[in-house]
């Protein structure tokens, strides 16, 4: 009888020591969670800007194909809006046209690496030659600096995150993808992008996909009645005196 009860209270002993050593844990976890939300983390890229004011950003990833891009600025021409596109070096080798079209048109012109390139898998050396590259080829054709940087697939880690600064780059991601590029057909993109889409977002679009037509002024005329207005990146983003929190989202430090 008292060996049952001993190994009854040597149960209970290890239930309660693991119970709370997962509560420690937890609390560990989430504690370092929530220190790094609120620290200035100087090594994210921005999805996301923190703003009442109800703007959001359109941006067009442009790697491959050109017959989607007159009917993209016939959309946004008719809409008085203005875009970001962030274009790969190789698309801009075969397009200089369109380069110039783009940027004549008032839209703004980011960096999407020179080949399209996972820059987490190169060396220090190649990002930076895959992010110059592309800089020069396309400020040779439009005569201005580029200073956004987006990475190809969204892959980017710190090291790439120190070439970007050292570069005087900023970098862009998205809070919004609209998935089109899975070719989830037309009205499954409207409502993803439409039901996620917050003040602040960055919406993430590809210029290659089909269906194009069918679901850009949807969601253009949905925003225009929620009374959303559509800016270019750099007219969305902080310039000055912010922070980036853990999550990627872009804030005013306070004073």
């Amino acid at each position: 009888m008292n060996r049952k009860i001993k190994n009854t209270k040597a149960l209970i002993s290890s239930i309660l020591f693991f119970m709370l050593t997962l509560v420690l844990v937890f609390g560990l976890v989430y504690g370092i969670k929530y220190i790094c939300s609120i620290q200035d983390d100087t090594k994210m890229p921005i999805h996301k800007v923190d703003t009442d004011e109800k703007k959001i950003a359109l941006t067009f990833d442009v790697a491959w194909g050109t017959e989607n891009i007159n009917d993209i600025m016939g959309i946004l021409e008719k809409h008085n809006i203005k875009a970001t596109f962030f274009l790969v070096g190789s698309w801009v080798d075969d397009n200089k046209e369109l380069v110039k079209k783009i940027h004549d048109a008032g839209h703004e012109i980011g960096n999407h690496s020179n080949t399209h390139a996972n820059m987490t898998k190169l060396s220090d050396e190649d990002i930076t030659n895959e992010i110059q590259t592309t800089s020069e080829k396309i400020s040779n054709i439009i005569g201005e600096k580029i200073n956004l940087y987006r990475p190809p697939f969204g892959e980017i880690d710190n090291t790439s995150m120190e070439i970007c600064q050292a570069l005087d780059y900023k970098v862009i991601k998205w809070d919004v993808d609209s998935l089109d590029w899975k070719d989830i057909g037309p009205n499954h993109v409207i409502e993803r992008v439409v039901k996620n889409t917050q003040p602040g977002s960055i919406i993430l679009f590809h210029a290659n996909v089909s269906n194009v037509k069918n679901y850009l002024e949807s969601i253009i005329s949905q925003f225009e009645k929620d009374g959303y207005k559509m800016v270019k990146v750099s007219d969305l983003i902080y310039k000055d005196n912010y922070m980036i929190n853990s999550s990627g989202v872009q804030k005013l430090k306070e004073n």
